[in-house]
């Protein structure tokens, strides 16, 4: 038996019956996403004066993953629109670009956290800050290497000077005090970052998956019912259209803010 309103829109709605399902989705996760933004507000505006990170993020690769997702967007609206006019070789076209662009995406991000996840602040016996990225190859048993800089105080650490000298420090182990990398256990800011940024970057991975599997495994649905797979499209691309806007939403606040 076939399901009805599965391919032409509902009378009473003017949806077909996925179409109403993905909107009921995109409105949960409007909700998830709303509640996480709305702590980082209350985190932030709760934390004591000069307490809070700027510029720990690189702006540049941010805007780079924006550039990204926003072509990406581009290409799913051509590759509906392709689909629509019937030409299902320049659909693959625009949807393997897609595809390409959310590989991108998490490419840039992973390699962001490796960045945050060798470096570190060293916290020494005489209370001086020393921050900066471990160097492995130099790193031994008895000394700790690092291509950083040394902050005055933690206010300075919490907000450094664009273009710091950056300077190769040794440190001796019996010195340090504390050592620690900027993981999301590291403070309030870095555990907001992972969260906010972590959930973004499975929700593209979960898109990327499938788009990738309506592109291609499940491609053979166009020559057998060709209104069921761009419905189908259609559906992939509003779901991506919102991890894109989400993600205008975090660059910003993270990066720029």
């Amino acid at each position: 038996m076939e399901i009805p309103y599965s391919v032409k829109p509902r009378p009473d709605t003017g949806l077909y019956n996925a179409k109403v399902g993905i909107w009921l989705f995109l409105a949960s996760e409007v909700m998830l996403f709303g509640a996480l933004f709305c702590s980082y507000i209350l985190l932030r505006v709760n934390a004591p004066d000069g307490m809070w990170p700027h510029h720990w993020l690189n702006i540049w690769l941010g805007m780079t993953n924006t550039i990204v997702l926003i072509f990406s967007s581009v290409t799913v609206v051509l590759s509906w629109a392709s689909l629509k006019m019937g030409q299902f070789k320049r659909y693959k076209l625009y949807q393997g670009v897609t595809i390409l662009c959310a590989l991108t995406f998490l490419c840039i991000k992973s390699y962001e956290y490796h960045d945050k996840f060798i470096h570190y602040e060293v916290i020494l016996t005489d209370g001086r800050i020393a921050d900066g990225h471990i160097e492995k190859g130099q790193t031994t048993a008895d000394t700790v290497a690092l291509l950083g800089w040394w902050p005055k105080d933690e206010a300075a650490l919490m907000d450094p000077p664009m273009g710091h000298p950056v300077e190769k420090i040794e440190i001796p182990r019996k010195q340090i005090k504390t050592m620690e990398n900027y993981g999301p256990w590291h403070n309030t800011y870095t555990a907001i970052y992972f969260v906010l940024t972590g959930l973004h970057a499975l929700h593209v991975l979960a898109g990327a998956i499938v788009i990738f599997a309506i592109w291609g495994p499940l491609a053979k649905v166009w020559e057998q019912d060709p209104e069921r797979y761009i419905n189908r499209v259609e559906v992939s691309g509003l779901f991506w259209h919102f991890v894109d806007l989400v993600w205008i939403f975090l660059f910003p606040v993270l990066y720029l803010l």
